[in-house]
């Protein structure tokens, strides 16, 4: 790491995943252009995540963190984005009936376009062309024109995240996450769904909690609690010149933030101690992430810490581990135990998803359900 930072000490430092972008001058007037628009999210936005991820930290919360895999360019409607935020809401409900606690809630959502590569290359009948980056860089589709990476695209991404952060605002604040409204979605999964027999007992729980709530004068109307939620965004900060571009000066505090999302995380691919996308997020004063794979010693993720929280702050920093049903028994537990016995806090999370993948005979990459809920569990 570099004694001194700013937000392109970066550039001093090797960057891995980043695209070929065929004209450096058009880049540049773009990502320029980006860094005199808005932030989409504010400073003391991030700094109330950070604050209730303390809570995560200290055992008085849980997070839940959920979303697309790669957010495309061709997905952007209401109905996609209110789905989404619906399951995640009713998700939470279930966790918090269940556990008693509070439940902070973080969507990969509104920016995470971009996906690392293990080949910078695909092949498909003898024709090689750059590997599919996501849609902030390039199209799926396999000719030479859609695989280009093309710079407008940042800028696209940009609005297309503005339109979602503007309507997840409206959803979130305007009535949509009502915890009434919340709870008859989960009794019609309950009714409809084969599944949904399982969550029974939980749904006739949360009936007999609302019902005791109004009875003692504690209702949606009166209580904003019940009527509001505070939902945040995150994307793995891939592309590290976009976030750049975002990153400001915080007026009340002189700190700097990424206001691209609420939660920045690093991949497993670009974790690397000594390389620039640790050398960027160290800086800002995001809410940060860290994917832990089965490569990962307890040396790499003690290094991790104490590079991105020098200073122990309970919430700034989570520990997202990945090791797949095989590994995660193995792997978890000497990681943990150096962790605590460093004195170093950490919000641990458990992405189940990415570990688990392997490509069906279809050729889609899928995951087996009982490989998830092993490692969750």
């Amino acid at each position: 790491m570099l004694n001194e930072w700013s937000p392109d000490s970066w550039r001093q430092l090797p960057a891995e995943q980043q695209p070929d972008w065929p004209d450096t001058d058009e880049v540049a007037a773009v990502l320029h252009e980006i860094s005199k628009l808005p932030p989409l999210v504010f400073a003391g936005e991030a700094r109330t995540l950070k604050h209730q991820l303390a809570n995560v930290c200290n055992g008085n919360a849980l997070l839940l963190q959920a979303g697309d895999c790669a957010e495309s360019f061709d997905s952007l409607s209401a109905d996609a984005i209110r789905d989404n935020l619906k399951v995640i809401l009713q998700m939470a409900v279930a966790l918090t009936y269940s556990t008693g606690l509070p439940v902070v809630k973080v969507g990969r959502i509104a920016g995470q376009f971009a996906k690392p590569r293990s080949s910078p290359t695909e092949t498909q009948d003898d024709l090689e062309l750059p590997s599919f980056r996501g849609h902030i860089v390039n199209d799926p589709d396999f000719d030479a024109g859609s695989r280009e990476a093309n710079p407008r695209r940042l800028l696209q991404a940009y609005h297309q995240s503005s339109s979602t952060l503007n309507l997840l605002r409206a959803f979130t604040r305007g009535g949509f996450a009502n915890l009434a409204q919340v709870h008859s979605w989960n009794q019609e999964f309950v009714a409809n769904s084969p599944a949904g027999e399982h969550y029974r007992e939980i749904a006739d729980g949360i009936t007999d909690a609302l019902a005791f709530m109004k009875a003692c004068g504690i209702t949606t109307l009166n209580n904003s609690a019940l009527n509001e939620v505070d939902f945040y965004t995150s994307h793995e900060a891939l592309l590290l010149g976009y976030e750049e571009a975002l990153t400001r000066t915080d007026s009340t505090t002189g700190n700097w933030y990424d206001c691209s999302a609420h939660m920045l995380w690093i991949g497993e691919r670009t974790r690397q101690i000594d390389g620039a996308h640790i050398e960027f997020l160290r800086g800002v004063e995001n809410p940060l992430g860290c994917k832990i794979g089965p490569t990962a010693t307890s040396d790499d993720v003690l290094k991790i810490c104490e590079t991105l929280n020098p200073n122990a702050e309970p919430g700034r920093l989570t520990l997202i581990t990945r090791f797949g049903a095989d590994n995660v028994e193995i792997c978890l537990p000497p990681i943990v135990n150096a962790v605590t016995s460093a004195g170093h806090p950490a919000v641990w999370a458990c992405d189940p998803m990415h570990g688990n993948t392997f490509t069906s005979s279809s050729g889609h990459k899928t995951r087996h359900l009982d490989d998830v809920l092993t490692e969750l569990s």
